[in-house]
């Protein structure tokens, strides 16, 4: 099969995109997720690099908000305003070449498990307050399903089905990973029931045990499957892999699908 719209993001937060970022297109990728993690996030001094990219490839960009030490389920309002600004900064930063970007969803801390309604109506807060923000750039916040971690918000269907009507914001779509919800057992109902409001696809493999975020085929997802029933859908999809060879790998699986 050919994708039209196949992005590469890579979770290895500790080497320079800017290195590998420029070589995308030649293997075969149109698109690159930038993500906010360590040497990826962007910077003041990077920030040109991007301008670069965006003038002289033709790659579709996307943002991935960082998620390392950000809880937006946080009860600390001090700390949770740090996270929001945080977050408001990428999106500043990156405006002017992106218009979608991924959001985890919170978790419960110590405090937040004795009080789970309170912690899960303060994520719904912090993601509509992001969703608001954003909204003034043009930039579409999508809210990504969760693998099997203990005490995340976000790891079920309903559960984010739920999230989405509540949240009520005209700028909340949703990040449909399939390797997450392949660690859940519930690929199969995660797109019979929100399959018309993916506006994001994150792709990486599994053995349905843990987030191992495996070259596709290396796992156990049934990939001829899922992407028979994501035909209609017309967004990017994202290789989320731990190397640009690893990326390579999976574009060689989808063709041979």
């Amino acid at each position: 099969m050919q994708l039209q719209r196949i992005s590469f993001s890579s979770h290895v937060a500790i080497e320079d995109p800017f290195e590998w970022v420029y070589k995308l297109e030649d293997y075969g990728y149109t698109g690159w997720e930038i993500l906010q993690e360590g040497s990826q996030c962007l910077n003041s001094k990077n920030i040109q690099n991007l301008k670069n990219i965006y003038e002289t490839t033709g790659l579709e960009l996307t943002l991935h908000l960082p998620f390392s030490d950000m809880n937006l389920a946080g009860l600390n309002n001090s700390i949770r305003a740090e996270v929001l600004r945080q977050m408001k900064h990428y999106l500043t930063l990156a405006s002017n070449y992106v218009n979608l970007a991924v959001i985890h969803p919170g978790y419960l801390s110590h405090y937040g498990v004795q009080v789970p309604q309170e912690a899960y109506l303060t994520n719904l807060a912090s993601i509509r307050e992001i969703c608001d923000f954003a909204a003034d750039f043009g930039i579409l916040i999508a809210v990504e399903n969760m693998p099997d971690f203990p005490k995340i918000f976000g790891k079920y269907p309903d559960e984010i089905l739920e999230m989405l009507d509540t949240i009520g914001s005209h700028n909340v779509g949703f990040t449909f990973d399939v390797g997450h919800a392949n660690t859940v057992g519930l690929v199969n109902d995660f797109l019979d029931l929100l399959a018309e409001k993916i506006s994001h696809v994150h792709i990486h493999d599994n053995m349905g045990k843990k987030d191992e975020h495996l070259s596709l085929g290396r796992g156990n997802i049934n990939w001829k499957f899922v992407m028979e029933r994501l035909s209609d859908y017309k967004g990017v999809f994202v290789t989320e892999m731990g190397s640009v060879e690893e990326g390579i790998q999976s574009l060689d699986y989808l063709r041979n699908l």
